[in-house]
C-alpha cells in the first residue's frame, strides 16, 4: 500500500504545472502567492530603486544588466551579488555592510519579498511584454517593411509616368513637325514653310489632269451636263497653279500686288525684340505671298468632330484668332485696274473661301474616283452594259491600277492641306499668341515629367528612412524577446520551488 502511495506521489511530482501567461496574475492571487495590493507596494519600491540608481559604481556587468530592460526583482538580486564584490571593504566583523549602496539594494529586495510582490510584478512585466510590447514592435517592423515596398512601387510608377509624359511630349512635337528642343522658336520657323508648301500643292495639282478629264467625261456622259461646270477651281489650279485670287476672279495677271499689313497691339509687339518672326512681312515675293489677314481669312478648316486634338488644343478659330490683331487696308473701296489688294492679293490656297472650295472639289473628285473603282470591280452599276458601249473611250479604257493611282494623288493633296501640322501652321500664321498656347501646353508635359522625377526621389528617400527604422527596431525586438525569455524562466523556477520543484510551464508566450 505504501508503495502505491509513493508511486502516486512520484507521478504527481512529475506532472508539469501549465499556466496560461495571460492568466498568470489571477493564478498567483487565487493561490494566495500574491495579494491584490501588490501594485501600490510596487510604486514604493520603484521610488527606492530610482533613488538607489543615483549612486551606482562604474561596473560593466551592472551597465549591461540595466541596459534595454525594465529593472525587476531578479535584476536587483544580481546587483546585490555584484555589490558584494565592489563593496567588500565595507563589511564589519559581524558580516554586515556599512555601505549605503548595499543597504539601499538590500532594502529594495526585502520590500520586494513582502507578500511576494516581486512575483506579481514579474508576472505583470512578462504579460505586458508578451501581449503588448513585442507585438507592437513586430507590427511596427511590418509596417516599415510594407512602406518600403510601397515606396519602391510608387517610385517605379513615377519613373513610368515621367517616361510616358516625355514620350507624349516628343510624340506631340512630332505631330507638329518639330524636334522639341525649343518649341516656341521651332513653331515660328515652321511658318516660313507655308508659302512653299502651298506653292508645291498648286504645282502638284497639275498631275490631276487625268482625274479631272475622267470626271468631266463621266459628268458629260451620265448627267448630260456641261463639263465646264465641274470642278472649276480645281481645273484652274491644275492649269495655272496657286495664283492670286485676283487672277482667279478676273482672269488677268495683276500688275501690282498690295499685300495686307498686319498690325499688332503693344502686348505682342515685344515679340520682334525677342528674335521672333515679323508677322506683318515675311519677306516673300509677290509670286509667293505669305500671310493672310484676319479680316479676310478664316484659317480654320476643321469640322466639329475634329475640334479637339490629343494635345488639348481647341481648334476653335474664334478663340484661336485674337481680336488684338487688326487689319489695316488701304483707304478707299475703288481698286484701280490691275491692282490686287486685300483678299485679292492673297493666293487661292491662302484665302479661306477659295482654299475650302479647293478642298471640297478635291473631296468631290476623291468620292467619284472611289465609286469608279467600285464600278470597275463590279460592285456598283452606274450605267447599263448597253449604255457603256456608247461611252467615250476615256471611260472604257480605264483600268483599276490607273484609277487607283490617280485616286492616291487626290488623297495626297487633300491630306497635305488638312493634316494636323498644316492646321497648326494656319493658326500660327494668324496669331503669335497661339504659339504661346501650344508652347505652354507642351511644356506642361515636361514639367509633369520633372515633377514625377522629383516625387520618385522623395519616395526613394522615404523608403530608405523606413528601411533604416526597421533596422533599428530589429535589435530592440531581439533584446526584448531575450529578456522576456529570461524572465519567463525565472518566474517558472520561482513557482516550481513553491511546489516541490515540480516542472512549471508558462504557455502562450510565443517566445
Amino acid at each position: 500500500m505504501a508503495t502505491i502511495v509513493l508511486h502516486h506521489h512520484m507521478d504527481i511530482q512529475n506532472v508539469p504545472i501549465d499556466i496560461q501567461t495571460s492568466k498568470l496574475l489571477d493564478w498567483l492571487v487565487d493561490r494566495r502567492h500574491c495579494t491584490l495590493k501588490w501594485q501600490s507596494k510596487v510604486l514604493q519600491i520603484r521610488e527606492k530603486i530610482n533613488q538607489a540608481l543615483q549612486d551606482m559604481p562604474e561596473h560593466e556587468d551592472i551597465r549591461n544588466l540595466l541596459s534595454g530592460a525594465y529593472i525587476n526583482y531578479f535584476h536587483c538580486l544580481k546587483i546585490v551579488e555584484i555589490l558584494k564584490g565592489t563593496e567588500a571593504a565595507t563589511r564589519n566583523l559581524f558580516g554586515r555592510y556599512s555601505s549605503q549602496r548595499m543597504k539601499d539594494w538590500q532594502e529594495v529586495i526585502s520590500l520586494y519579498q513582502v507578500d511576494n510582490t516581486y512575483l506579481a510584478e514579474s508576472g505583470s512585466l512578462l504579460m505586458r511584454n508578451v501581449s503588448y510590447e513585442i507585438p507592437a514592435l513586430k507590427k511596427q517592423m511590418t509596417r516599415c517593411q510594407q512602406l518600403v515596398g510601397e515606396c519602391e512601387r510608387r517610385a517605379e510608377e513615377c519613373v513610368q509616368g515621367a517616361a510616358e509624359q516625355r514620350e507624349q511630349y516628343y510624340s506631340s512635337c512630332k505631330r507638329y513637325g518639330i524636334n522639341g528642343d525649343d518649341v516656341h522658336k521651332e513653331l515660328q520657323m515652321l511658318v516660313r514653310d507655308v508659302p512653299a508648301a502651298l506653292r508645291k500643292v498648286g504645282s502638284d495639282a497639275a498631275e490631276l489632269l487625268p482625274a479631272i478629264q475622267l470626271y468631266q467625261a463621266c459628268v458629260s456622259f451620265v448627267c448630260d451636263s456641261s463639263p465646264e461646270q465641274a470642278l472649276p477651281l480645281l481645273r484652274y489650279v491644275q492649269e495655272h497653279g496657286d495664283t492670286t485670287v485676283y487672277q482667279w476672279r478676273t482672269g488677268d495677271v495683276p500688275v501690282t500686288i498690295e499685300r495686307p499689313k498686319v498690325k499688332e497691339v503693344e502686348e505682342d509687339s515685344h515679340s520682334a525684340e525677342k528674335g521672333d518672326i515679323d508677322w506683318g512681312d515675311l519677306g516673300i515675293t509677290t509670286e509667293a505671298p505669305a500671310l493672310q489677314t484676319t479680316e479676310d481669312i478664316d484659317w480654320g478648316i476643321v469640322s466639329g468632330t475634329e475640334a479637339t486634338e490629343a494635345d488639348g488644343i481647341v481648334w476653335d478659330t474664334e478663340e484661336a484668332v485674337p481680336s488684338e490683331i487688326i487689319t489695316v487696308l488701304e483707304d478707299g473701296h475703288d481698286v484701280p485696274p490691275g491692282v490686287a489688294r486685300g483678299s485679292d492679293a492673297l493666293t487661292v490656297l491662302e484665302n479661306t473661301d477659295t482654299r475650302n472650295q479647293f478642298v471640297d472639289e478635291l473631296m468631290e473628285l476623291e468620292l467619284f474616283l472611289s465609286q469608279w473603282l467600285q464600278v470597275i470591280d463590279g460592285e456598283t452599276d452606274i450605267v447599263t452594259v448597253t449604255q457603256f458601249q456608247t461611252a467615250p473611250p476615256i471611260l472604257q479604257g480605264q483600268t483599276r491600277s490607273k484609277v487607283d493611282a490617280i485616286l492616291q494623288q487626290v488623297r495626297d493633296l487633300t491630306g497635305r492641306l488638312t493634316d494636323v501640322k498644316m492646321r497648326h501652321l494656319f493658326l500660327i500664321l494668324v496669331s503669335p499668341r497661339y504659339v504661346d498656347r501650344v508652347t505652354d501646353l507642351l511644356r506642361q508635359r515636361l514639367k509633369q515629367a520633372e515633377l514625377l522625377e522629383r516625387k520618385r526621389e522623395a519616395w526613394l528617400e522615404r523608403g530608405k528612412s523606413a528601411q533604416e527604422e526597421r533596422g533599428s527596431l530589429e535589435p530592440k525586438l531581439l533584446l526584448l524577446q531575450e529578456k522576456s525569455r529570461e524572465l519567463q524562466k525565472q518566474i517558472e523556477a520561482d513557482i516550481s520551488r513553491r511546489y516541490n520543484n515540480r516542472p512549471v510551464k508558462l504557455i502562450g508566450t510565443g517566445l
